[in-house]
């Protein structure tokens, strides 16, 4: 065996290892949560069934989507409440072959990251999913029951539950671009009125066809732009002094 071979060997333990735990750590959560596997789907389903007319329900036409669809959905909240584990371990295999300056940015962002996707799920609930169900029902031709198969509505919610926490991370996004060069904060703020009509088309994709529901994801979304623009030109302003004062020592 050569000796570049011994620290890929090494590494690759390593990462197994950290991976073991991350599924270790999904699985706790996966034991903890699943006796709630029910009340969880309830409250997902919320937002619907206080749209539904009175007497009406959720139904299931699978014979084994009662129990499958509660636990995929546990699967899915253990795996978001096991993210400061699991990035933690990320952290942990990547940190040693940063530089120090990358590792003082990378802690906040990715902290950062996880803070803001959970924003935007939150968002989607208690604000987009009222007004898109209640916009949908109410368009609902005469004569027509709604009965929403579970199974269905759990894909249809965690599509537009990702959608919404990955639309929010707007911020980290502009800031990656401009510290690794991509992009320059001046730049973006003079493609502003771009930004601006692109997030309103965003909204339109994402949400039900009405002005109040798009303009709910349109503003955040703008208003998480600026501030990754702000962000962005605070570090840049950060690292040029850090810079003068390297270079005047």
């Amino acid at each position: 065996m050569t000796d570049q071979g011994v620290p890929l060997i090494s590494h690759l333990i390593e990462l197994r290892s950290r991976i073991l735990r991350a599924v270790v750590a999904i699985l706790v959560m996966f034991l903890c949560l699943f006796y709630f596997a029910n009340d969880l789907y309830h409250w997902l389903a919320t937002p619907l069934l206080a749209q539904l007319p009175q007497n009406s329900s959720m139904i299931a036409t699978n014979v084994a989507a009662p129990f499958f669809t509660p636990f995929k959905l546990t699967l899915v909240v253990s795996m978001a409440a096991a993210m400061p584990v699991i990035l933690h371990q990320i952290w942990g295999f990547i940190s040693p072959g940063l530089y120090r300056h990358e590792r003082r940015l990378a802690v906040p962002l990715l902290v950062t990251s996880v803070l803001l996707f959970y924003g935007g799920v939150a968002f989607a609930y208690y604000v987009v999913f009222p007004i898109a169900f209640a916009f949908f029902t109410s368009v609902a031709p005469e004569g027509v029951e709604i009965a929403t198969d579970i199974s269905s509505y759990l894909d249809f919610v965690l599509k537009i539950l990702f959608a919404f926490g990955i639309a929010f991370e707007i911020p980290i996004a502009v800031i990656l671009m401009c510290v690794s060069g991509v992009t320059t904060p001046q730049k973006l703020r003079q493609k502003r009125p771009y930004v601006i009509v692109s997030v309103f088309v965003v909204g339109m994709l994402l949400t039900p066809p009405d002005i109040i529901s798009q303009t709910l994801l349109a503003l955040p979304m703008w208003l998480l732009f600026e501030v990754g623009v702000l962000m962005a030109s605070l570090y840049s302003k950060s690292k040029k002094d850090e810079e003068s004062e390297d270079e005047a020592n």
